[in-house]
This record gives C-alpha cells, sequence and structure tokens, in this order.
C-alpha cells in the first residue's frame, strides 16, 4: 500500500507531541473548506492516520486534532494539514 499521508514533527510544538500529517498529494485540497466530495478518501486517510501517529507516540490517555481554516481560523499554510497534539493535559475552550 502506497501511503497518502506524510507526519512530521512542528517545528514550534504547542506541546510535547506535535506533530503535522499532510497528505501527499494536494489536489486542490488548500483548506477545509475547499474540501469536495472527492476528497473524502484523504481526509478520512489524514485523521486515521493521526489515530496511528497518536496510538505509536503513546498518547493514550488522548490527544487533541486540529485543522486551522482561512484566516479567521488561523490557518498560516495553504495546504490543508492535521495538528496532532498531546502528552499534556488540554485546556477547554482551546483560545
Amino acid at each position: 500500500m502506497i501511503m497518502q499521508v506524510l507526519a512530521f514533527r512542528d517545528v514550534t510544538p504547542q506541546g510535547p507531541v506535535h506533530i503535522l500529517l499532510i497528505p501527499k498529494v494536494r489536489d486542490g485540497l488548500t483548506g477545509l473548506s475547499k474540501a469536495e466530495e472527492r476528497h473524502i478518501d484523504i481526509l478520512g486517510r489524514l485523521l486515521y492516520t493521526a489515530k496511528l501517529v497518536a496510538k505509536q507516540e503513546g498518547l493514550d490517555e488522548g490527544f487533541r486534532i486540529v485543522i486551522n481554516d482561512g484566516p479567521q481560523g488561523c490557518q498560516s499554510v495553504y495546504h490543508i494539514h492535521v495538528h496532532l497534539i498531546g502528552g499534556r493535559q488540554m485546556n477547554w475552550p482551546p483560545g
């Protein structure tokens, strides 16, 4: 199986574990609000891969998934990506 998602550590981590997950093929998916029906598979793969990485990182007590979308959502990179953050107690509301 060809892996469709790339996972790597964030250069400015917001927790002890902060991994970014991105699809290897952009296919016009610059943000979640731009998603179309053809993107359903890759969106599911992003979340499932996040679950696998969380397990690999030992985040058994929980973790946070974040997708920033658009200027008011604080999106700074216009290539859809998922933040996987964990290794500490998360607070609510987040910000």
